[in-house]
């Protein structure tokens, strides 16, 4: 292990935002997407769906191979995918092979989750930095992924989306392949093997049980606002549009530039400290809500608060998790991944129950109750260790 530069710092976040980027520009451009191929809305729903299922097939399947084979030699791989599925996507003839498309492109995405533990494994010093740097690449490619596609195909149509987008991985690829170290492969068994020793990650580190559940519970929380605000700001007495809606989005840019601090108060030593606060944070952005209902300036300042705290208390945990074992950060990852996407699909699914029967303030009570939660889970999880695990 040594240092990353600068540039390579640059190109492995620019990587990974390109990547994940993929998985959402689809979500403003559905209807354009329907009129081409002359099907309803909402069974263009089906192609958002599609690349989050295979967001989270590729997540358990293909991101700990990067303990078992050279991490570059995988990251070009997936990259090759993504590009075919890309132009795929844009040239499909029917709907069903641009729900094939949509579902590759979903696989290959998690390209940006290989490029994290291999960051990780190639420096010494100033982990939890350099992995908050790369990890806002990552929140950046997301938010500005919607912006991008809706313009794209406002300007040139929504093929060319895609088509751009594939000559903007070509090129991350190239740069990839060419400024970074290949890493020697790690575990020697069997890919079933392998997939086991992911599972059995939990048991080994009640450190990882405990982080994974924080990032369940943060990213739950996350995602029961955002479903929840759409609905609430489309309804009375607000009636926005989708696209006013999705500036609001914007205001999130905040967590992605304030998340790096953390991963450096993670590298003092002082997680713990990052976690309470984050999490804090994330209680008292919810608690606006409640306290100030109805007013937009109260909208505001929780969705740049609850952005900051999220993305804090993840850029904290990814940067915890790597300290427990090198051999086996990509499976650690994936562990650590899996958690965070399950939260998410529970909090979203849990908070519209909520909203169907009690609307906005039953809904933001529930929220209240997983950051306390989240909290609690945070002062009760013993502290990190200060040396790394090197068991297989």
């Amino acid at each position: 292990m040594g240092q990353l530069t600068k540039t390579q710092v640059l190109i492995m976040a620019t990587t990974a935002g390109v990547a994940v980027a993929n998985v959402y520009y689809s979500q403003p451009i559905l209807h354009a997407m329907a009129t081409q191929f002359q099907i309803s809305v909402e069974k263009a729903g089906n192609i958002s769906v599609l690349s989050q299922i295979g967001y989270g097939i590729g997540l358990f399947l293909l991101t700990p191979i990067g303990d078992m084979i050279d991490r570059k030699k995988l990251i070009g791989y997936l990259q090759a995918g993504l590009i075919f599925s890309l132009l795929l996507t844009a040239f499909s003839p029917n709907i069903w092979v641009l729900y094939a498309g949509s579902f590759f492109i979903g696989v290959f995405a998690v390209v940006a989750q290989v490029i994290l533990p291999m960051a990780a494994s190639l420096v010494s010093e100033n982990r939890g930095k350099i992995v908050g740097q790369i990890f806002t690449g990552i929140l950046v490619g997301i938010l500005i992924a919607r912006v991008f596609s809706g313009s794209i195909t406002s300007w040139l149509g929504w093929q060319y989306v895609y088509i751009i987008s594939s000559v903007m991985v070509f090129v991350t690829a190239i740069l990839m392949q060419r400024d970074f170290p290949s890493t020697t492969e790690k575990f020697t068994g069997t890919y079933v093997g392998l997939l086991k020793s992911t599972i059995l990650q939990l048991g080994r580190f009640s450190l990882l049980r405990k982080t994974a559940l924080t990032g369940m519970l943060a990213f739950g929380t996350l995602s029961a606002f955002w479903v929840t605000l759409t609905l609430y700001l489309s309804g009375a007495p607000f009636h926005y549009s989708a696209s006013t809606i999705g500036l609001f989005g914007l205001l999130a840019a905040a967590g992605a530039l304030i998340a790096p601090v953390f991963g450096k108060l993670a590298d003092k030593g002082s997680h713990t400290r990052s976690l309470i606060f984050s999490t804090s944070l994330t209680l008292l952005s919810i608690l606006v809500l409640k306290l100030f209902p109805g007013t937009i300036p109260a909208i505001w300042i929780t969705v740049i608060l609850l952005d900051i705290g999220i993305q804090a208390t993840q850029v904290t945990n990814i940067a915890v998790i790597y300290t427990l074992d090198q051999k086996a950060n990509s499976r650690i990852n994936t562990v650590y991944m899996t958690s965070y996407f399950i939260g998410g699909a529970l909090g979203s699914f849990i908070a519209i129950q909520f909203y169907q029967l009690g609307g906005w303030s039953l809904a933001a009570g529930f929220m209240v109750a997983l950051a306390i939660v989240t909290i609690i889970n945070v002062v009760t999880t013993k502290p990190a260790p200060n040396h790394l695990k090197t068991q297989n």
